[in-house]
């Protein structure tokens, strides 16, 4: 197999799960020997970590009807130089720009990645201008499916988790002057009302009151509700029970000082951070909205509750809480899953994209 061409187009210009994605996707092909390039607007930050880690990034403003010509006009250039076999774009607007080009340049596989799990508009950026589209999920794929792309265009692609080494001693438990014998949940997620903070507080307030040992975990930021978060903690007279750390850049270190990981989105395309989580050993809770179900098994590595039910959630936290063997089991299970199977490594990512850019360029060129 010849080493494919391909470049990647994003418009983002902050830096979050998606543009993460990306990142780890371009470095994982790279390793496989394809060659790979990026189209970013100037200021996107991760045009700059893309040029930090060695890739060649071309560089245009994306914004406004004036910026859209001669965007196409500019990508077209940089495709037909570039002689790539692939374009995978990522959000609607490089998509408009880059793979409107794509197809005047005549690029051999234009492909959409979809990242969100919310509800799909216009299907044009997806059927249209595009020739084939990625998922990050199933149950994203399926959307898509249901609103009009063709099934044999659309193909899961699960995001990758790059692996920690293992944390020896963590210390959270001194950080917060717990003891070993406490039990203590974690949340790791960004502070959004989707995130379903709320929700878990009040799973969670009545096991607090029967237990003097248990405390709750949050980690990660986000304006409004973290302070809205930490203002109902006080209104339940939890501070001492339920406690907010904000943004950390030492997550592996404070997963390896919880007992179990709970997360009650009410909203997620995957939810990685699960896999994050068995990585560390550590049994999970979840809800059953967009991907999460793929992300672990339910009832071998962690429990899968209905969204928005307090009782379901408030039962699994107690399960877990209450038996330190069950906790155990699912924990060795999940690290099992994650690190010897390999599901959501970037090698298997890297893999499984490989093998769908050559089904498809085989597919177009027949």
């Amino acid at each position: 197999m010849h080493p494919l061409r391909i470049v990647h187009s994003e418009a983002a210009t902050s830096f979050g799960g998606q543009e993460g994605r990306i990142f780890k996707e371009m470095t994982a092909m790279r390793a496989r020997g394809h060659h790979m390039e990026a189209i970013c607007q100037p200021q996107a930050l991760l045009a700059q970590r893309l040029s930090d880690a060695g890739f060649t990034v071309h560089t245009l403003d994306m914004d406004g009807p004036l910026n859209y010509l001669r965007g196409v006009a500019a990508v077209r250039r940089i495709l037909r130089q570039g002689r790539f076999d692939v374009l995978n774009t990522h959000s609607r607007r490089d998509t408009v720009i880059a793979a409107a080009a794509g197809r005047l340049a005549g690029t051999p596989l234009i492909v959409r990645t979809r990242h969100l799990s919310n509800r799909v508009g216009s299907l044009w950026s997806y059927t249209w201008l595009p020739h084939r589209v990625t998922t990050v999920s199933d149950h994203v794929r399926q959307h898509l499916i249901d609103r009009g792309v063709p099934p044999d265009r659309v193909a899961t692609v699960y995001s990758p988790v790059v692996l920690p080494a293992p944390v020896e001693h963590s210390t959270l438990r001194r950080e917060l002057g717990l003891s070993p014998d406490d039990v203590v949940v974690g949340c790791v997620a960004v502070m959004r009302a989707t995130k379903g903070h709320k929700d878990l507080i009040d799973a969670i307030a009545p096991l607090m009151a029967e237990r003097p040992h248990l405390h709750l975990v949050f980690v990660g930021g986000g304006s409004p509700v973290f302070e809205q978060t930490q203002a109902y903690v006080a209104q339940r007279g939890l501070e001492n029970r339920i406690h907010l750390l904000g943004t950390r850049r030492d997550v592996p270190n404070l997963l390896a000082g919880f007992d179990l990981f709970a997360l009650a989105t009410q909203q997620e395309a995957s939810g990685t951070v699960y896999v994050e989580a068995q990585a560390s050993g550590l049994p999970v809770i979840g809800t059953d909205v967009g991907g999460v179900s793929e992300m672990f098994r339910d009832g071998v590595t962690g429990i899968l509750v209905p969204p928005r039910n307090p009782a379901a959630l408030t039962d699994a936290l107690r399960r877990l809480i209450d038996d330190p063997g069950l906790r155990r089991r699912m924990g060795e299970a999940g690290r099992k899953r994650v690190w010897e199977e390999g599901v959501f490594s970037p090698a298997r990512l890297a893999e499984t994209t490989e093998a769908v850019y050559l089904k498809w360029l085989a597919e177009r060129r027949a």
